[in-house]
């Protein structure tokens, strides 16, 4: 009677797991899914996803189910069902039709980025924020200044790497990218502190695709005691800007301004978090894109020459001149790596179920 029974609990788990399985790999939707696969059960394709490569083509992973399944299909990440857009007519009609999507980032990103909601905000907020940020670093801002900083700095890295014989192009011009931004953003002084910002950042950029395990031991668990210290370091600098009178000129000046309104956005922690998502995005993709840059005008001596000719005329009244920056600019824009997030499927979508993610690769 024991026996039996047994077999019969075991044939009833045997079931529920093989129907588990199949409702796993052929998951329910109102609308019409894309082809691809979920992968594993709870794991998904996430081993293949975070799989680290060295190359500046198209991760292997979005280029290998581009050619099995074409430009939109569906897999599942970190247990999340998400549908893959690789298609830009498509993913520029979901961004610009703007009601079928909510903005969303990977748990990674926001333990990382931390999870206030002016970090992610969205309307009223979120412009607010954006013409905050485009007051101090807009079109106008950088014809006053700005441009004369950066060409200052240029000069000044071109003629030390002159003097050596070879150079490490990323993390040099990751160095001067910070260096400019933290000094337009917060006038940072690594001299006055024990600890380097910039060594913060580099950690944090490390762990934005990896599992989000938070375990003693792990690169994870590493960057989010890095990512700590730094929101520790801008806590107390934005303590300090708030009992000083004195200006500097930075974007700081506007942040400690806003928190010391009668109704303020912001308060101390809420901006740390605020002016590290900045100086986040202000230093990583120049730093990429002009490494990017380097590489390939090094590879095609041509359009080195090409640019080199360019110097010597106003680019300003040559259209072909200009036609050349506009397309190195977008070919290496191209080579971007898009940021950490994506769009959760509201109601509007022919998928039509809240828990599938649309991410543009």
């Amino acid at each position: 009677m024991f026996i039996h029974a047994v077999m019969v609990a075991a044939i009833l788990v045997i079931v529920w797991m093989t129907n588990w399985v199949y409702r796993w790999r052929n998951p329910r939707c109102n609308g019409k899914l894309p082809p691809g696969s979920m992968g594993f059960p709870l794991l998904g394709e996430s081993i293949q996803f975070f799989k680290p490569v060295s190359s500046f083509d198209i991760h292997p992973f979005v280029k290998d189910r581009v050619k099995r399944y074409g430009k939109l299909f569906k897999t599942s990440l970190v247990g999340c069902p998400v549908i893959v857009s690789t298609d830009p007519d498509f993913s520029h009609f979901i961004f610009q039709e703007g009601n079928s999507l909510e903005l969303w980032y990977s748990d990674s990103f926001m333990k990382l980025i931390g999870q206030h909601k002016l970090t992610t905000s969205t309307g009223v907020t979120h412009k607010y924020l954006r013409n905050m940020i485009m007051d101090q670093f807009g079109p106008e801002k950088q014809k006053e200044k700005s441009l004369l900083e950066m060409e200052d700095m240029a000069r000044s890295t071109l003629y030390s790497w002159s003097k050596q014989e070879s150079v490490e192009v990323k993390e040099a011009v990751t160095t001067m990218s910070f260096g400019l931004g933290s000094m337009k953003i917060c006038s940072y002084d690594p001299s006055k502190y024990s600890e380097n910002l910039k060594d913060k950042y580099t950690s944090f950029i490390k762990a934005l695709i990896c599992f989000p395990f938070n375990i003693p031991g792990t690169l994870f668990h590493k960057c989010i005691k890095d990512q700590r210290r730094a929101i520790s370091m801008l806590k107390d600098l934005l303590t300090e800007r708030l009992h000083s009178a004195k200006k500097y000129g930075d974007f700081l000046d506007v942040v400690v301004e806003e928190m010391k309104k009668d109704d303020p956005l912001f308060d101390v922690e809420s901006a740390a978090y605020f002016v590290f998502a900045v100086l986040f995005a202000s230093f990583e993709t120049v730093a990429l894109a002009i490494t990017l840059a380097i590489n390939f005008i090094s590879d095609h001596p041509s359009v080195l020459q090409d640019l080199m000719g360019i110097q010597f005329q106003l680019v300003g009244q040559s259209w072909c001149a200009l036609q050349l920056f506009i397309l190195i600019r977008k070919n290496t824009m191209t080579h971007l790596p898009s940021i950490h997030g994506g769009g959760r499927a509201r109601d509007q979508i022919q998928l039509q179920r809240t828990s599938w993610l649309l991410v543009e690769a």
